[in-house]
């Protein structure tokens, strides 16, 4: 009989999913929400799907895709099927604003070019190929892990303390 994984184990492994998907996907936003989702057995292709332009929304350096693919994870856990039910919609704001803070603590906001001047000590304009090409270079893909699964560990956490909201 396989032994139940602590929550500590369970984050670390969210965490580090999280940061391969992104490598996978290239997309912040889809890494996140895919090892959310697996880890809480959630939404489905579909989800990732919608969550395909979500970096930067459009890349246009705007809300980071690992925070809008973490929000859309705690969306599906604690949202609303009904319309009326503002209980649900609470619940799922102030998960949101509390994964929020505590992204901006570890990053220094929530906008993909905060997270860009923070991990890279400037910002890039993802639109442009040159930028782009910059981008790359500087192992982005790789260095993006961390965001992607810093996001999907602080909602784990936010959704295993699911009680709470």
């Amino acid at each position: 009989m396989e032994q139940e994984k602590s929550i500590e184990d369970r984050l670390n492994l969210l965490e580090q999913k999280a940061g391969d998907y992104e490598e996978l996907y290239g997309s912040c936003a889809q890494g996140t929400l895919l090892a959310l989702q697996e880890e809480f057995r959630m939404g489905n292709a579909q989800t990732i799907k919608a969550a395909t332009a979500m970096p930067g929304i459009a890349l246009r350096g705007e809300t980071c895709g690992a925070v809008i693919g973490a929000i859309m994870a705690l969306g599906l856990a604690f949202g609303n099927e009904k319309p009326d039910d503002f209980a649900a919609v609470q619940r799922t704001t102030s998960a949101s604003r509390k994964l929020c803070r505590r992204f901006e603590e570890e990053f220094g906001g929530c906008n993909c070019r905060d997270v860009q001047h923070h991990m890279f000590g400037r910002s890039f304009n993802l639109t442009d190929p040159n930028d782009q090409a910059e981008f790359v270079a500087a192992n982005a893909i790789n260095k993006c892990r961390a965001p992607a699964g810093k996001a999907a560990r602080i909602a784990g956490q936010i959704i295993l303390d699911g009680t709470k909201y």
